[in-house]
């Protein structure tokens, strides 16, 4: 006879994990996207002195390495929830396993921003402030580390869609409105993430405005997660 399962222990438990998964993915996001980001839109104001672009530059693969890591952490932690959560509600296992998928996707972009540590500084100089030159630039200088990234880059996606699955059913089984527009919140920054991609096929008008809400939703679905994982406990807490 199976064991019954604690079901307020387990709605604590990934709540817990929720609030350290979207810790973690505040301080990735600072680092791995709002920095270049503001690192690529003072190149294309060509900024001098103290804060020219040659600085964002050296330390921008850096950046991207070690946010890279923390968004690692941050799918783990939300994995680790979403399983917990499982474990009472079926329904958050393709959460957890698209959260898998982009825990390989982070792995991948931590080999290829390793492989491209050496030529960010071309990189960037060849893309001229421009995101959506940025993949044809790394084709031509570094194929190896591109095509890794792209890879990764896919995978990591889909995790994304897995928090956003995971959470918008958090929020439904904790009735917290926080957790839910952290998941829409989160849906609209991987769709605006695809934007130089499909800027590469099509042109889009204003794309560096519109690129410019990616590090305000970076900020703004993990603190909307912190402040919906930090209420009181779930309301479905009772033992099974």
């Amino acid at each position: 006879m199976p064991k019954p399962v604690n079901v307020a222990a387990q709605d604590e438990k990934g709540t817990i994990r929720m609030g350290l998964g979207a810790w973690m993915g505040l301080f990735a996001g600072l680092l791995a996207i709002v920095i270049p980001i503001v690192a690529v839109v003072v190149s294309s104001y060509h900024v001098g002195g103290v804060f020219s672009f040659g600085t964002f530059v050296q330390a921008s693969s850096g950046l991207i390495l070690a946010g890279a890591i923390l968004y690692l952490l941050s799918l783990f932690l939300y994995r680790r929830a979403f399983a917990a959560l499982r474990k009472v509600d079926s329904d958050f296992s393709a959460a957890s396993f698209l959260c898998l998928v982009g825990s390989l996707g982070f792995l991948l972009i931590i080999i290829s921003a390793a492989v491209l540590a050496g030529s960010a500084a071309s990189v960037f100089s060849c893309a001229h402030g421009q995101p959506s030159h940025a993949l044809s630039c790394l084709e031509s200088g570094q194929p190896l580390g591109a095509y890794t990234g792209i890879a990764g880059f896919v995978c990591a996606w889909l995790g994304g869609l897995g928090i956003v699955l995971g959470l918008w059913l958090a929020g439904g089984r904790f009735a917290r409105r926080t957790i839910d527009a952290g998941a829409v919140v989160y849906l609209v920054f991987l769709f605006l993430v695809l934007v130089p991609f499909v800027e590469l096929a099509v042109g889009i008008p204003d794309v560096q405005a519109l690129l410019l809400l990616v590090p305000v939703l970076t900020i703004l679905a993990p603190l909307l997660v912190l402040v919906g994982a930090g209420e009181r406990r779930p309301r479905r807490g009772t033992a099974a």
